[in-house]
């Protein structure tokens, strides 16, 4: 079973002998090894690089454990260029094993990773790669690093578009599975929804919350996972620390202070478990500290986190509509609109939400996830914000299934979620 990966793959060609380190980040089972070592290397060989020059060191090898040395690794490819001729292409999956533990812990003793990175960015033939998911290389610490010298592709879990030829089912079932176990690309290769389930609970258990803890040193490991289930919870919801400290109160859990959790929303953002949407006040053009949404970065993880007990389609779908625009490259805040109404002769204001405002340089969309557009009142109650936008960007709703596209009287284009998801030139129809 091969996924194609190939908006990420043209990224990685089209940055070939930029001179920068490509650095490849993202949660760990995303892909970012099958992206390197499979579609990347395979792309090499048949524009007729030869294997020997490429040099392909994955470190979680226990046959490479001896490079997780930095001083051994930089000697090791020192060897295997040796005597070589043409560019060269060296490949380091889980560079964060390089890292000892003390250096992930004291930011203030060098990482002499960096220094080997460094020593090879020097050498002009030699053309750089490297994965990382956890621990340092879960944020963007390492680009920092090499100011300007890093030039990072962020993966993400696959996409419907990439999901759905590689289920071997029907578009329908497939989406139901899609929301169901999320985008995660072993999860094909599971045979049934058991298998599934178990993967993905023992992946977060084993995996994303014990990195996370180790990056951050954290203790309270239960407080942390408390914390990632309500915002799993929340999907869809404006929330901030308050009103999680709050949730914890009233759900009877221990108390855990708000500049704590304010500092646990940013542990999960940095290690890309979840996508922060600050809210824009399209009007005013202005950004809105506080409240914020959070999207999970894989919808099956965050029904794991929920042990598969909040299955609302509504919710799951916005987040699906999220991931796909960051996917595309977008830009996405979520949109407030305000407007001014008469009741008993008072003014009144009100803020009228728009899911998502996506941006990617001159272009702009206005895009409303709604389920099901049932009856006249509920196309008035979706469209209500849109229609008070006071420019000429283009206004999308998005519903459930696969209706024909149209586009209303009030000049709003209506399309299903099939479509939206599966047509890369969705926005522009």
């Amino acid at each position: 079973m091969e996924i194609k990966r190939n908006r990420y793959l043209n990224k990685l060609i089209s940055r070939m002998n930029n001179g920068l380190i490509k650095v490849i980040t993202g949660i760990r089972r995303s892909g970012k090894s099958y992206l390197l070592f499979n579609l990347f290397y395979d792309y090499l060989i048949n524009s007729g690089v030869s294997a020997e020059n490429v040099i392909t060191i994955p470190l979680d090898d226990e046959d490479y454990a001896r490079y997780c040395n930095p001083h051994e690794l930089y000697e090791y490819i020192k060897n295997e260029i040796e005597g070589k001729s043409g560019k060269l292409y060296v490949f380091i999956d889980e560079a964060q094993y390089a890292i000892t533990k003390e250096e992930m812990k004291n930011r203030d003793k060098p990482i002499r990773l960096y220094g080997v990175l460094n020593g090879l960015l020097r050498k002009k033939n030699i053309d750089v790669y490297i994965t990382g998911s956890n621990s340092k290389f879960l944020s963007s610490d390492i680009l920092t690093e090499f100011r300007g010298r890093g030039d990072e592709i962020h993966i993400l879990p696959l996409s419907f578009s990439e999901y759905y030829p590689a289920s071997d089912k029907d578009k329908y079932d497939a989406w139901q599975d899609y929301l169901y176990y999320g985008g995660l690309p072993h999860i094909l290769a599971e045979t049934n929804g058991e298998m599934k389930s178990t993967y993905l609970s023992r992946l977060h258990k084993e995996i994303y919350l014990k990195d996370i803890c180790e990056r951050y040193n954290l203790r309270d490991e239960q407080g942390m996972e408390a914390l990632m289930k309500v915002v799993a919870s929340a999907v869809g919801s404006l929330t901030n620390a308050k009103k999680i400290s709050d949730t914890f109160v009233s759900n009877g859990n221990k108390t855990i202070s708000v500049p704590t959790i304010s500092g646990y929303l940013t542990y999960l953002t940095e290690s890309f478990m979840v996508e922060k949407a600050e809210r824009y006040d399209i009007k005013g053009r202005k950004y809105i500290s506080t409240p914020s949404k959070y999207y999970y970065t894989d919808l099956g993880l965050r029904n794991a986190l929920l042990n598969f007990r909040q299955f609302e389609e509504t919710h799951l779908m916005e987040n699906a509509i999220y991931n796909e625009l960051i996917y595309r490259g977008y830009n996405v805040d979520v949109g407030v609109v305000e407007t001014r109404e008469n009741v008993d002769n008072k003014k009144i204001y009100k803020q009228l939400e728009v899911d998502f405002v996506a941006n990617q340089g001159s272009k702009r969309y206005y895009i409303q996830s709604a389920y099901a557009l049932p009856n006249k009142e509920k196309i008035e109650q979706e469209q209500a914000s849109l229609v008070r936008i006071p420019d000429s960007f283009k206004k999308i709703m998005v519903v459930n299934g696969n209706p024909p596209v149209w586009r209303n009287e009030n000049g709003i284009t209506i399309m299903g979620i099939f479509e939206f998801l599966l047509n890369e030139r969705s926005l522009e129809l």
